[in-house]
Parts: structure tokens; C-alpha cells; sequence
């Protein structure tokens, strides 16, 4: 009886759920259609998500034998799926990989790193939207051993879809953040049915393991965070060229800035560089290095240093450089370079935080030695940063008063901020490990499991 029942839940859920996102697109589709033509949104890569599979892909497909198909939303799980593709390359090197992403950018760092001309020559490709038609065109033509869902990408479509035909799916990296955890626990009796079907959540930490367990779980492991292991290539030629500009001065990196409800991100940062008691009217040499979140944020970004000095990293790569030594300003406005960039900061203040974003992630700093200062927002990491707090690894600040006070006593007291980089670098270090173990339980979800 509970299974008839839960059977009946679970198609009712499903029958809702396709009904209304077929009714979200057909009401938005005025909207999307002017956004197309206006600004070039969502028109990337649409008849594939409409269930058209890209020819590329089908003959891709044609010429390699095992696929595992990984999903990555963006850039920051761009990342983490290379590191669990290049382990996973090194333990079965007879398998080939599929990634799809979600945002554009995201697709565009994947062609660039996994694509068809890097030396991983993976098949590349937006998500389909979750209908079941358009997801087992997909399935069809790729034939995957295995799906893997990276950080918490749960689509009730691609779920079943893969059930029916009998593709195991695992979510890795999984983490369940502050905010999320309420709404998961208000509606985990329609979310069980969903986790079910998935044969593996690979945890991030004890705390989230917990939390998916409570939501409804069945099958959790704790691997640890990939992104502790996420690898930096080496050095980009963005990075190099900063450094070229930066000609012997300090610099400071803001990364991931974002806008807020009442309060642009980048403001706040500029205003602690130039404005009283700034850290310009210290050091007026500083370089700045403003890296928005979004690239639609570029724009904005590059307007707020026109008063000064100001160069883009694209116009850097044609040729063009800042002029005068004094309250310079870099807009980082390429894709995936911020990683690379953090390693050439004597100070790093990752955003997201000085709004109630939630935050980024300050390891990616952290992992350079690079001394790190954040806001009060960082539901999304708390027990990074926590842990870095309690190493005294990390600087929080609650506004631009004291971002300007941070920055400028880290930029002066070269001993003080070495130390708290160097404390912040041991967190990073000391919990490294997690692509190993994460890839050692996919492994075993494939036909034949571990060697």
C-alpha cells in the first residue's frame, strides 16, 4: 500500500510538474522572445535545449565508446567537473565524458577547457530543459553509464528518465546551503521521491550529509569539497599581464562582486579605494583588479574607473595598457580567469559577502597564500570560512569603512598579512583529498565497478 501510494505521489508531482513548466514557458515566452532579440539572452544554444541534439554532439558520439555524461551549472562547477575528469581519466582512462551546462558562461569555459580542442576532447552541450521528451532525445544518442549532477542540480524529468533507462545518477559535491535547508524541509515530502533516485549524494561535509539525510536521502557518503582540489593550471596569460601592469606595485583583487537589493557590490569596493580614509589616499599606487560575477556587470564596473586609470583584461590581450602609476583599476571581464588571478594578489577580497548574496568561495584565494577579506554574507561557504576563522585565517568586515581599514592595514603590514595568508593556505591544505575519494565511489556505480 505505501509503495502504491507513494507510486501515485510521485506521477501526480510529475504530471504537475511538467504542466506548470510548460505553462512558465509559454506565458514568459513574450518575455523571453524580446530578450532574445534585445539583449541576446537565452538565445544560445536554444534548439538544443528544446531537445534538438547539436550534430556535433551526435558525431562526437559516433567515434568514442564509454560516456559518462557530467552536468556542470556554470563556471564554478566548470571547474570542480575538469578536476573530477582529469582524476577520472588517471583511474579509467577508457572513458570519455559528455558535460553539459546550464549558463552561458559556464558553456563557453567548458568549450574552452573540456571541449572538443582541449586535451580532453569532451562533447559539450547546454542542458535540454526538463521534458521527458526532450531529455531522452539526449539519452538516446548519448548512451551514458552514468550521470553525474554536480553540487545539487536535481531535475525531476532527467530523474525518471534515467531510472527508466536504467542510467545510475550521483550528485557530487552535494551541499545543502543555510538558506536552502528551510525550503528543502517544507517540501521534503515531495522531494523524497526525487532523492530516491538517485544512488549516491556525495557529501561535502558531516553537516550536509545530515541535512540530506533529513530532507529524505537514502544514500549519503561524506567525500569531502572537490573544490579544496580544484586545480589552477598554470598561470593565465590575463594573470601574467596584471602583473605586467602591476610593474613591481601591490595589488588587490575583488572578485565575484555582485549587485545587491539597494547596493551595487562594486561601488562599495571602489568607494573603500578612493574615497576618505581610502586606501588610495594611503597608496596611491595600489592596483585594483574588479572582477563582477556576471558579465553583465562588466560595463558598469569599467565606468566606475574611467576617473582614473582604467583597462579591461580583454583590451590588455589586444595590446592596451593603463597609463600613469596612480589609482589604476583592472576590470577582469574574461571567463575563468579569476582562479589564476588571485595568485598574483598581495590582497583578495572575495564578494558576493558585502551583500546578502551568501558569498564565494574564499579558498580559491586562500590556496595562493593570498591574505583574504570578506563581508558578513557567507551562508554559502560558512564552514570554510568558518574553519578559517578559527585558524585566524580570514578577515570579516561588516562595510566599506572597514573593507578600506582591512585592506589598507594588510597592504602596509606585509609581516601581519603574510601570516594570515600563510594560516589561511594550511585550511586549504589540510582538507585536500575529496576528487580522490569522490571519484573512487562513481567508480563503483559503473558496469563492473572498481578494478
Amino acid at each position: 500500500m505505501t509503495m502504491g501510494f507513494g507510486w501515485i505521489l510521485e506521477w501526480v508531482f510529475g504530471w504537475i510538474y511538467s504542466s506548470l513548466l510548460a505553462g512558465v514557458l509559454v506565458i514568459g515566452s513574450p518575455y523571453w522572445l524580446v530578450r532574445m532579440a534585445t539583449s541576446g539572452r537565452y538565445r544560445a544554444g536554444l534548439w538544443g535545449r528544446l531537445g534538438f541534439v547539436p550534430r556535433e554532439l551526435v558525431q562526437w558520439r559516433k567515434t568514442v565508446g564509454r560516456v559518462v555524461w557530467v552536468h556542470a551549472v556554470s563556471v564554478g562547477e566548470v571547474l570542480v567537473a575538469a578536476r573530477l575528469i582529469e582524476e577520472f581519466r588517471r583511474v579509467r582512462p577508457e572513458l570519455r565524458f559528455a558535460v553539459s551546462t546550464t549558463t552561458k558562461t559556464g558553456q563557453e569555459l567548458a568549450k574552452t577547457r573540456l571541449g572538443l580542442g582541449s586535451a580532453f576532447g569532451c562533447g559539450v552541450f547546454y542542458l535540454p530543459l526538463d521534458f521527458g521528451f526532450a531529455v531522452r532525445r539526449y539519452l538516446r544518442v548519448l548512451r551514458p553509464e552514468m550521470l553525474v549532477l554536480m553540487e545539487s542540480e536535481l531535475w525531476p524529468n532527467l530523474l525518471a528518465e534515467c531510472g527508466r533507462v536504467g542510467v545510475p545518477v550521483a550528485v557530487a559535491n552535494a551541499r545543502v546551503s543555510d538558506r536552502s535547508f528551510p525550503r528543502y524541509m517544507r517540501l521534503r515530502r515531495l522531494w523524497r521521491p526525487l532523492m530516491e533516485r538517485v544512488a549516491v549524494f556525495l557529501a561535502q561535509s558531516e553537516e550536509t550529509a545530515e541535512r540530506l539525510g533529513a530532507i529524505g536521502a537514502p544514500r549519503v557518503r561524506v567525500s569531502g569539497n572537490v573544490k579544496y582540489d580544484a586545480k589552477v593550471g598554470g598561470e593565465s596569460q590575463v594573470a601574467g599581464l596584471i602583473r605586467e601592469q602591476a610593474a613591481g606595485r601591490a595589488i588587490v583583487v575583488a572578485g565575484s562582486t555582485v549587485e545587491g537589493k539597494t547596493v551595487y557590490e562594486e561601488d562599495v569596493v571602489m568607494k573603500a579605494m578612493w574615497g576618505e580614509r581610502g586606501v588610495w589616499e594611503q597608496i596611491p599606487e595600489v592596483l585594483l583588479v574588479l572582477a563582477p560575477r556576471h558579465p553583465q556587470r562588466f560595463g558598469y564596473a569599467y565606468s566606475l574607473g574611467l576617473e582614473f586609470g582604467v583597462v579591461s583584461a580583454t583590451e590588455m590581450l589586444e595590446g592596451k595598457r593603463a597609463t600613469g602609476t596612480a589609482r589604476q583599476t583592472v576590470v577582469l571581464d574574461t571567463i575563468g580567469d579569476l582562479a589564476a588571478v588571485y595568485g598574483v594578489a598581495d590582497v583578495a577580497f572575495v564578494g558576493g559577502s558585502l551583500v546578502r548574496k551568501g558569498g564565494h568561495n574564499p579558498l580559491e584565494a586562500a590556496r595562493f597564500g593570498v591574505p583574504v577579506v570578506m563581508g558578513p554574507s557567507y551562508e554559502n561557504f560558512r564552514e570554510i570560512v568558518e574553519r578559517m576563522r578559527a585558524a585566524d585565517g580570514i578577515r570579516i568586515v561588516e562595510d566599506q569603512d572597514e573593507l578600506a581599514k582591512a585592506l589598507g592595514e594588510l597592504l602596509t603590514d606585509r609581516v601581519a598579512a603574510k601570516a594570515l595568508g600563510e594560516r589561511g593556505q594550511r585550511v586549504f591544505e589540510e582538507q585536500q583529498g575529496a576528487t580522490e575519494r569522490t571519484v573512487t565511489a562513481l567508480v563503483e556505480l559503473l558496469p563492473g565497478g572498481a578494478r
